[in-house]
């Protein structure tokens, strides 16, 4: 342990030691511009013979509400803030968080390119004139109604869920209560907002969990033997 309890004193980094034990996992950092470029291909270049809309009756039971662009907007500063939180406090905790997130982005990436899909949900006018409407007005324009499932702000969502409950200094009920009612928000933005479908959400969920079951059981299977060596 570091000076005030940073993981790694990152003021002795070189890119000559980035190989090096204390440095090596911010060689995971290299996939979010690996997945941009992805993420562009399939958004801006790539032209599908067709899309397949998403839909279900559910989603035309739920009103739009731009209130949920508050939850929508947090997801940025969520994936941000915990793998800074990971990077200074907990490495291991941000490689399963940077494994989990590649594994479910990148199979989502697959996705779209096989199976492209889009929403026609958006309202053609809002109910309300307000701040809000005009900024999800502008979020709108220029965030395309493609590739939506599933949904990659879901997946997010779910990812840092579980990295907060894996992080050491964050394993309190508080916490985790906080962490979860977070993901909870954030995926109810999603079709709040009219940027997905309940299909789009659901989907997200078995790829999550499977993400989860690669990414974290054998740690919690590795953490119950040494609790029983112990014993």
């Amino acid at each position: 342990m570091h000076r005030r309890g940073f993981a790694v004193d990152y003021r002795q980094f070189r890119w000559s030691k980035l190989n090096d034990e204390s440095f090596r996992h911010l060689k995971l950092l290299l996939f979010w511009p690996i997945y941009g470029i992805f993420f562009y291909f399939v958004e801006k270049l790539y032209m599908p013979a067709r899309y397949y809309p998403m839909h279900c009756a559910l989603d035309d039971l739920i009103p739009f509400c731009e209130l949920f662009l508050i939850p929508y907007l947090a997801w940025f500063l969520c994936i941000a803030g915990m793998l800074l939180y990971t990077l200074l406090y907990d490495i291991r905790a941000f490689r399963r968080f940077m494994h989990f997130i590649i594994l479910t982005y990148s199979v989502t990436i697959v996705i779209y390119l096989i199976f492209p899909t889009c929403q026609q949900l958006r309202p053609a006018a809002f109910p309300r004139d307000n701040l809000l409407t005009q900024m999800v007005g502008n979020f709108y324009s220029f965030d395309t109604n493609t590739n939506v499932c599933p949904s990659i702000h879901v997946l997010g969502a779910l990812g840092v869920m579980f990295a907060g409950w894996d992080a050491r200094r964050l394993r309190k009920p508080l916490w985790r209560v906080v962490f979860a009612a977070t993901a909870v928000l954030i995926c109810l933005s999603t079709v709040f907002l009219k940027q997905h479908s309940v299909i789009d959400v659901l989907a997200a969920m078995p790829l999550a969990l499977i993400a989860y079951a690669v990414c974290y059981r054998p740690l919690r299977h590795r953490r119950r033997r040494a609790r029983r060596e112990i014993a």
